[in-house]
């Protein structure tokens, strides 16, 4: 398999499906970034309850790349559809059946979701794997170990905004 991307097709990722009845991953519309894949099985999630989704497809994903399962922005404004670990990770050296984590997000309703029901994206993308260097200190930057929050919040923002405006 030849897994350098054309402009027009894209990276090839061989799928096997492990149960005939559902569909294979489909981008619903040119430009998409995910594909679609879907639940091989019916389940009601009770409020802030989570199963793990069967979808009836195994996948080979080519050295040098990677599969993030992102959730569906549609079904979590609608419903409450969540993932637990978004974005899920499929390494190229897996060769099981993809499966998905979701949540029940909702507060009050229950949510049915029904064998063949699109749950989740597949998004496919380069990845670079590190080489990783022991060092006895790090070289310095501007925000140094600043973390969670550090860059303050929504004003903070506004008021770099307003410091471009202002230099331009």
């Amino acid at each position: 398999m030849d897994p350098a991307p054309d402009a027009a097709t894209g990276v090839s990722v061989l799928v096997q499906r492990l149960d005939t009845g559902v569909p294979l991953p489909l981008y619903a519309l040119p430009g998409d970034a995910g594909a679609d894949i879907v639940t091989a099985e019916d389940v009601v999630l009770a409020p802030g309850e989570r199963a793990l989704l069967p979808t009836g497809l195994a996948i080979a994903v080519p050295d040098g790349y990677a599969a993030f399962v992102h959730p569906r922005s549609g079904l979590a404004a609608r419903v409450g559809l969540g993932l637990v670990n978004a974005p899920g990770t499929i390494d190229s050296g897996y060769r099981g059946e993809v499966k998905v984590i979701v949540i029940n997000h909702d507060r009050t309703q229950s949510l049915t979701l029904t064998r063949g029901e699109r749950i989740a994206q597949l998004v496919i993308q380069r990845v670079e794997r590190a080489t990783f260097v022991e060092v006895d200190r790090l070289p310095d930057s501007e925000r140094a170990d600043g973390g969670h929050g550090s860059t303050g919040g929504a004003a903070a923002l506004h008021r770099i905004g307003t410091e471009h405006e202002e230099n331009a």
